[in-house]
């Protein structure tokens, strides 16, 4: 590394955390879209859990799609290719949350409130590291 190295190097870490702040506030509106649209599928509606999931969890993909966007990585190129593959990440969010819903709600009996609930951290995570990577590259 050459010292005119160490201001790129340096600059790419609060680049990023800024980005993984903004991308976690817009994802809170995606949450409460999703948890809210879930819990009316769901609870009001009687849906099936799993089709409450993949319409409540649509909607959020939606919303945080076009919110990151425009305010965390700034990108308005291409906008159909990219809610493409912003919906494709979505949809491994929507995979991973249906195999814990299928495994703690349908096999061990856990309330699928708080399944959907609990797995909004490790769907945030995997989510943002694919987007930043190669939604919004």
């Amino acid at each position: 590394m050459t010292a005119t190295d160490a201001p790129a190097r340096t600059g790419r870490r609060p680049r990023t955390f800024r980005q993984l702040i903004s991308y976690t506030l817009v994802g809170g509106s995606g949450v409460v879209l999703d948890l809210a649209a879930f819990a009316l599928l769901h609870n009001v509606l009687g849906w099936h859990e799993q089709v409450a999931n993949a319409v409540s969890t649509t909607l959020g993909i939606t919303n945080n799609f076009v919110l990151n966007a425009v305010f965390t990585f700034g990108k308005r190129d291409r906008p159909a290719l990219r809610f493409v593959r912003f919906y494709a990440v979505g949809l491994v969010g929507i995979a991973l949350t249906f195999g814990l819903l299928w495994f703690f709600a349908g096999r061990l009996g856990t309330d699928p409130n708080l399944v959907k609930a609990a797995s909004l951290p490790l769907v945030l995570a995997v989510q943002f590291l694919l987007n930043r990577k190669w939604s919004f590259a």
